[in-house]
């Protein structure tokens, strides 16, 4: 397996991911721009929530950098549900991707970025 030295001198990798969590917000309140997303989002949620059911499937797309893990995050935490994250080249077979959705737990959210 190959390391991948930090681009924040001396921390780990580890220690980016704390901070990265750290800075990304907690809720839709807090989630800057996107203001037709968030409003659409925030309804899906008020439903869901109020129907006692997880959120319907949600296909987020776009170029990087608009947001699309934050707003995955965001969601996950105001529907009070666990992430999973993978990325695409990683599901290589049909195999892979059911090995991932067996391990999900009722309600979680599955990220495919």
């Amino acid at each position: 397996m190959i390391e991948q030295d930090s681009l924040v001198g001396g921390q780990d990798q580890g220690s980016e991911d704390i901070v990265m969590t750290s800075v990304r917000p907690d809720s839709l309140s807090e989630y800057i721009g996107q203001d037709d997303v968030k409003s659409q989002m925030a309804l899906f949620i008020k439903a869901a929530k109020k129907r006692g059911d997880a959120l319907d499937h949600s296909l987020i797309y776009g170029p990087p950098g608009l947001g699309k893990t934050t707003l995955a995050n965001v969601i996950a935490n105001q529907m009070g549900a666990g992430l999973k994250q993978t990325s695409g080249p990683v599901l290589e077979r049909s195999g892979d991707l059911a090995a991932i959705l067996t391990k999900l737990e009722p309600y979680d959210i599955l990220f495919i970025n």
